[in-house]
C-alpha cells in the first residue's frame, strides 16, 4: 500500500512584495500620466479664469478699491451702500420685468417657430438657416443693427409707419417702449440658438406616437399636449434655466441702446458698470452687486434644480 506525499507548503507572503507593489504603482502611473497631464490642465484653467476671479471678487467686495490707491478693507459698508442706493431697487424692478418679458418672447416664440419648421417640408435648409443666422452676429453688430431700426429720424420702423400713415415712436426714449425695445432686440439676437435645440429634440420623438394618436383622431392641439410637450420637458426645462440666468445678466441691449442714465432701463449689469467706471469709480462697490446677483442666482438654480428633478 502506498500512501501519496503531501505537497510541501509554501510559505504565507502576506500579499505582494514591497518591489512588486511599487513596480506596479509605477506601471500604473506611466500608463496614465497623459490623463493626470490632461486633467490638471483643465484644472489649471478652471482655476486660473472661473475660480479665483470668484474668490478675487469676493475680496473686492470687502474693499474700497480703484486700482491706482491702496485698498482699503470696509467691512459690509460696500452692501450697506448699495442697499441705501434708490437704483438698486430700480435696477432689480428692470432687470425682472426684461427677465419676464424676454421669457414670454424668449421662450415660447423659438418653440413655437421649431414646431412650425418640424411640419415643414420644402426649403427646411433655407428656414433653418435664416432663423440662426442672427446667432453668428456679434452681439454689438446686432445692437448697432436694430439701433438703425429704432432711429426716431430716419430709422427704419418710423419709416414704415409713416408710409402706412401710422403714427410713429420714440422706440428707445419712450418710458413705455424702451423696455420692450431692448426685449425684442436680445429676442431676434438669441432665438435661433434655442429654436435649433428644440427643433432636434422635436426630430427624436417617435413618429409611431403621432400616427397613433393620429388614427385615433387626436387634433393638433393635443398631439401637442400630450405627446410634444411630455417627450420635450426635458429640455424645456434645461433651456428655462439657462434663458433666466442669461436674462439676468443682459447688459450689452441697455448699455447701447439707452445708455447708463436711464432709469427705466438700467439693469443689475449697467448698474454694475456704473459702480465701477463712470460714476463711483469704486470696484469694491461693483465687486458687492455682484456678489449679490451670483447668490440670487445660485440660489434660484439651485431650488429650480430640486424642484425639477424629478420631473426629467
Amino acid at each position: 500500500m502506498t500512501s501519496e506525499r503531501p505537497k510541501a507548503r509554501t510559505p504565507y507572503s502576506g500579499g505582494a512584495s514591497p518591489a512588486s507593489r511599487r513596480d506596479k504603482l509605477r506601471r500604473k502611473v506611466g500608463d496614465n500620466v497623459l490623463g493626470y497631464a490632461f486633467m490638471a490642465a483643465g484644472i489649471a484653467c478652471f482655476a486660473l479664469f472661473s475660480w479665483y476671479p470668484l474668490v478675487r471678487g469676493v475680496i473686492l467686495s470687502f474693499q474700497q478699491v480703484n486700482f491706482v490707491t491702496d485698498p482699503i478693507w470696509v467691512g459690509f459698508d460696500n452692501f450697506k451702500a448699495i442697499f441705501d442706493d434708490p437704483l438698486f431697487y430700480t435696477a432689480w424692478w428692470n432687470t425682472l420685468k426684461f427677465t419676464v418679458l424676454a421669457l414670454i418672447l424668449g421662450y415660447l416664440v423659438p418653440f413655437a417657430i421649431a414646431v412650425i419648421l418640424n411640419e415643414i417640408r420644402h426649403f427646411k435648409g433655407f428656414f433653418r438657416i435664416a432663423i440662426y443666422l442672427p446667432v453668428m452676429l456679434p452681439p454689438i453688430v446686432v445692437v448697432l443693427l436694430w439701433k438703425f431700426f429704432y432711429d426716431p429720424g430716419n430709422g427704419l420702423f418710423n419709416t414704415v409707419l409713416s408710409f402706412l400713415h401710422l403714427p410713429t415712436s420714440d422706440w428707445t426714449q419712450s418710458p413705455k417702449m424702451s423696455m420692450i425695445s431692448l426685449v425684442l432686440v436680445s429676442t431676434w439676437a438669441n432665438m435661433g440658438g434655442a429654436t435649433i435645440m428644440y427643433l432636434a429634440a422635436l426630430q427624436n420623438i417617435p413618429g409611431e406616437l403621432y400616427e397613433a394618436a393620429e388614427l385615433e383622431g387626436a387634433s393638433v392641439w393635443q398631439r401637442l399636449r400630450h405627446i410634444t410637450i411630455p417627450q420635450m420637458r426635458f429640455i424645456m426645462l434645461v433651456l428655462l434655466l439657462l434663458q433666466i440666468v442669461a436674462t439676468m445678466q443682459v447688459f450689452i441691449e441697455p448699455y447701447q441702446l439707452t445708455g447708463t442714465t436711464n432709469p427705466d432701463t438700467i439693469t443689475v449689469m449697467v448698474l454694475i458698470y456704473r459702480y465701477a467706471f463712470t460714476v463711483n469709480n469704486d470696484f469694491g462697490l461693483a465687486a458687492a452687486m455682484s456678489v449679490l446677483l451670483f447668490i440670487v442666482l445660485g440660489v434660484f438654480s439651485a431650488v429650480y434644480l430640486r424642484v425639477t428633478r424629478d420631473q426629467d
